[in-house]
């Protein structure tokens, strides 16, 4: 890498978003230089896409390797200990009949993919490179300092930096704007594993959320046989742990013995890894001449799928922004602050579902449901991820709501005693976990 590089467009982190944003900016003919800390294929977690994903992974010319590397996904199967049964969703009853599945995927491979899609397009991409700090003069643009895995130190400057950093957060941590999310509190650990039992047939490929007392676990089948494997806690009992994490960690699945039986004869392949404060998020997404894209700006809970979903989507929305930013400058108030609320927008919708999924009324709704006024189909689209298009499902979806409320008040002393524990625990910091 050159001691000093310019360039139209910096982005920072080779993820879901920040590949596709490069992708698309250097189609619109930007210079653009996209920047990943370590070298791909690299491990991340968060398999499991959305069929909304999919007119995404069209558009960026994508679809044909994803589909080569992917577990088909049908739908989402919930299993409660406390109804003693399961119940599958599946995506091609939704609102829209179009999208009838999506994919689980490697993020080792399916990140490459989108990374090497970029430089395609045109980008120039770089690895093994970190930024360490970033400055914004007072004439415009950024200076980004890059340190490469070799020691090697150089300057990038752009017109316009996309922040893509996932959860390093590289600008919100800059300006110390990052906060714990004080609606929601939870840690995870998760690990590999081969040998899982997965569901017969068409169903193979679908995720199972697992409810138990302390959360709930993720069972996420890959396409060489591998299943990945997460519990999302809440930090009272990710602070319990007085053994190491991979003994916890089986522990923790012990106590859900319908998750146990798929495991029973599975073994764990590598090191259970651990992440505490799993929930946060920066008081803004944009200012003059940036914009943060996907977990660099928030990050909920995973029990919806929607993190690469979420973090393209906003690279869609984030690389039309920076492209009217940079063609017409005196538009960039006008164009970041739409794009805040489109993915505010999104955000919220799911984080209405996220944070009462523990929740007894939800539960209920989920392992009983019923198609009256076709909610369960707008139920089916949130689950799909059609939250940020022109749709019918969302006067749905507030009906849903409305049903959710006099659910809970028909059993209010249940729901008022998980609401006062849900809230207590949001209050603890979650820590580390690692």
């Amino acid at each position: 890498m050159d001691a000093e590089l310019n360039c139209d467009v910096l982005v920072v982190g080779g993820g879901p978003a920040g590949s596709t944003a490069a992708a698309l900016l250097a189609e619109k003919g930007h210079r653009v230089v996209l920047l990943e800390k370590e070298r791909h294929p690299r491990f991340h977690i968060g398999e499991s896409l959305l069929p909304l994903n999919l007119p995404l992974l069209e558009k960026l010319g994508v679809m044909e390797e994803v589909d080569r590397i992917g577990m088909l996904k049908y739908g989402a199967e919930f299993v409660s200990p406390y109804h003693g049964k399961a119940i599958t969703f599946e995506f091609a009853n939704a609102w829209d009949k179009a999208l009838p599945y999506a994919f689980q995927v490697r993020r080792s491979e399916f990140d490459q993919i989108l990374f090497r899609n970029a430089a395609a397009k045109g980008a120039t991409t770089v690895e093994g490179s970190k930024v360490t700090d970033v400055e914004f003069p007072a004439e415009g643009g950024a200076i980004a300092t890059v340190k490469t895995d070799e020691g090697v130190t150089s300057t990038v400057r752009a017109r316009f930096l996309v922040d893509a950093s996932g959860r390093d957060t590289l600008l919100a941590n800059r300006f110390g704007i990052k906060h714990r999310n004080r609606k929601h509190n939870s840690a995870a650990m998760f690990g590999h594993f081969t040998g899982a039992h997965r569901s017969p047939g068409k169903a193979e490929g679908n995720i199972t959320v697992f409810w138990f007392d302390h959360g709930w676990f993720w069972f996420i089948p890959l396409a060489d046989g591998t299943t990945s494997v997460g519990a999302v806690c809440w930090p009272y009992y990710i602070k319990s742990r007085k053994t190491d994490q991979t003994t916890f960690f089986k522990d923790t699945i012990a106590l859900c013995p319908a998750l146990a039986e798929r495991l029973r004869d599975a073994e764990l392949t590598g090191a259970v890894t651990g992440t505490g404060n799993f929930s946060y998020q920066a008081e803004r997404m944009t200012g003059r001449d940036h914009i943060m894209l996907g977990d660099a700006f928030a990050f909920i809970d995973p029990v919806f799928s929607t993190g690469v979903y979420l973090a393209m989507n906003s690279a869609f929305r984030g690389a039309e922004a920076v492209d009217l930013c940079l063609r017409d400058p005196a538009s960039q108030a006008s164009a970041l602050r739409k794009f805040d609320q489109e993915i505010r927008q999104g955000i919220g919708t799911f984080s209405w579902y996220i944070y009462r999924v523990t929740t007894p009324a939800l539960r209920n709704l989920f392992m009983g449901p019923r198609n009256v006024f076709r909610v369960e189909e707008a139920l089916l689209s949130l689950l799909a991820g059609d939250v940020f298009r022109p749709s019918p499902i969302k006067s749905r979806l507030r009906l849903f709501k409305a049903i959710y409320y006099i659910n809970a008040a028909l059993d209010l002393k249940t729901n008022f005693l998980a609401w006062r524990k849900r809230r207590r625990n949001v209050r603890v910091p979650a820590g580390e976990t690692a």
